[in-house]
């Protein structure tokens, strides 16, 4: 009797807990993730995030272009992601890595092919309306925008979870966006369900300054060492030269928007899907069509779950300092 009631005691403490995921989420819940790692920090992060969590089944992991990157930028990204997660995370029994497009889509016609494009076609065949892939974009969208000109049927077997657009219900000027404007316009054009967290929400909560940083993720283990030492490179590089001995200006980790969504941890409305002008400005039409819209972000909460699979992964993975990093940021 005694020991019943102890493990109905211990039961109750862990489903109080608040560092205790309790989200939506099914076991080894299936995504693919296209990204521009190697061009800023915070996809680092997320990409950490989304691997140290065992609820996702992670198919493949897809670079992406970015203009601020070496030619030709998706094969640079694609020898970053191999680092990142060889390297740093030491796994060797890891997702499919794929090189994504090199150049944006030449128009909103015109599919650009690449094996990241062929695998997210091929994988998406054992999707369905009722159980669909999800997408997570946290770089230029162009595999994920060929991917529907490829096949538009597509769209009745994946939904897209972005990082995106200045704010709503502007849309407006984002440097995942101005990468590849056409793309978006073939995303929001077509059927496919789409979910956005934009840079206005991503500033309000997901802002860490200097301090905070080293706060939350320096002592964390080897990973957690390596995400300071890329917040430091890029802080010091990017943000600190004009600021002499000030250190309160933050630094945004913009991409774990997504994994925040996924996790049930942001807020969201839903509105009439806009249409995008070049400009990136948001043409509002009257549609039956939808966009989810991320307003807020629980990041206390996130960083707290981040933190704890992070800890969780170290305990069982053995995963050593590595120090120095081959390729920037």
């Amino acid at each position: 009797m005694i020991e019943a009631v102890k493990r109905i005691v211990f039961v109750a403490i862990f489903l109080l807990s608040p560092l205790v995921y309790r989200g939506p989420m099914a076991a080894e819940f299936p995504v693919i993730l296209s990204t521009d790692v190697g061009n800023e920090i915070d996809d680092q992060w997320a990409i950490t995030y989304m691997l140290v969590n065992p609820q996702y089944k992670v198919l493949g992991i897809i670079s992406t272009h970015a203009p601020t990157l070496p030619d030709p930028s998706a094969q640079y990204t694609y020898r970053v992601l191999a680092d990142v997660i060889e390297s740093r995370l030491n796994m060797a029994n890891h997702p499919q890595l794929f090189e994504g497009a090199n150049l944006p889509l030449t128009d909103d016609k015109t599919p650009r092919p690449s094996p990241g494009v062929d695998f997210i076609l091929q994988t998406s065949k054992t999707f369905s309306k009722t159980n669909r892939l999800t997408l997570l974009t946290i770089g230029a969208a162009t595999d994920v925008a060929s991917a529907i000109l490829e096949d538009p049927t597509i769209a009745d077997r994946i939904r897209v979870v972005a990082m995106a657009f200045k704010s709503w219900p502007e849309g407006g000027r984002e440097f995942n966006v101005a990468n590849d404007v056409k793309a978006w316009q073939v995303i929001l054009n077509s059927n496919v369900p789409v979910v956005v967290g934009c840079g206005s929400v991503c500033r309000a909560g997901l802002a860490l300054s200097f301090v905070d940083a080293k706060n939350l993720i320096s002592q964390h283990g080897p990973i957690g060492a390596w995400l300071w030492e890329r917040y430091q490179a890029w802080y010091y590089r990017f943000i600190k030269p004009l600021r002499k001995n000030d250190f309160s200006k933050s630094w945004v980790i913009w991409d774990t928007i997504t994994l925040a969504y996924l996790e049930g941890l942001t807020t969201q409305r839903t509105y009439p899907r806009p249409r995008l002008k070049d400009d990136m400005t948001f043409f509002h039409i009257k549609t039956d069509r939808t966009i989810t819209w991320i307003t807020g972000v629980d990041s206390k909460r996130m960083w707290a779950d981040f933190l704890q699979k992070l800890d969780a992964y170290q305990r069982s993975h053995a995963v050593s300092r590595v120090c120095g990093l081959s390729f920037l940021p």
